[in-house]
């Protein structure tokens, strides 16, 4: 998916039903989770990664995205997922996220996909107990589509700024 693809999407969104909500849909572990389009400026495909020393054991390092260095966060290890050695298997893929206070790269295993999902099909008050590690807001809701449930994170409610700053010599 490219950038033009993905500003393509957010221009439709803007001219579709507020009621609707696209949603950028990749998995975790064996769990779906969902990103509102916005959160996302563009999916690449995962560059050589440069580790950083001292940093969170989920922070991968950071690699050159198009001329900005990125640190790359596996959610997998971030969320305290058990994946064994055997299966785990390369992040393909990465979602670069951009908000005014920094650049962070996500790394996914398969293709993310688009998906419009209506503001009906999101539970806004999941009961989820959650770590004291994050953000308590960090779930803004479930989606339920059939028998599939995505859930539906804040990124920025993850993964903190002074994390990500740690990775990047300045």
């Amino acid at each position: 998916m490219t950038e033009e693809l993905i500003k393509e999407v957010k221009e439709e969104n803007k001219k579709a039903d507020f009621k609707n909500m696209q949603l950028i849909v990749f998995k975790v572990g064996t769990e779906e989770y969902g990103l509102t389009i916005d959160q996302i400026k563009e999916v690449v495909i995962t560059p050589a990664i440069t580790k950083v020393p001292l940093t969170a054991s989920y922070i991968k390092g950071v690699a050159n995205v198009r001329g900005n260095v990125l640190a790359l966060i596996d959610l997998e290890q971030r969320f305290g997922f058990n994946t064994s050695e055997g299966e785990s298997e390369k992040p393909k893929y990465t979602l670069v996220v951009e908000s005014e206070d920094f650049k962070m790269g996500i790394l996914v295993k398969e293709v993310p996909n688009t998906l419009s999902v209506s503001q009906s099909d999101i539970d806004q008050s999941p009961n989820v107990i959650h770590d004291g590690n994050l953000d308590k807001n960090y779930i803004k809701g479930i989606v339920k589509l059939g028998s599939r449930l995505i859930i539906l994170v804040d990124i920025y409610k993850i993964i903190l700024k002074e994390e990500v700053s740690s990775a990047i010599i300045k």
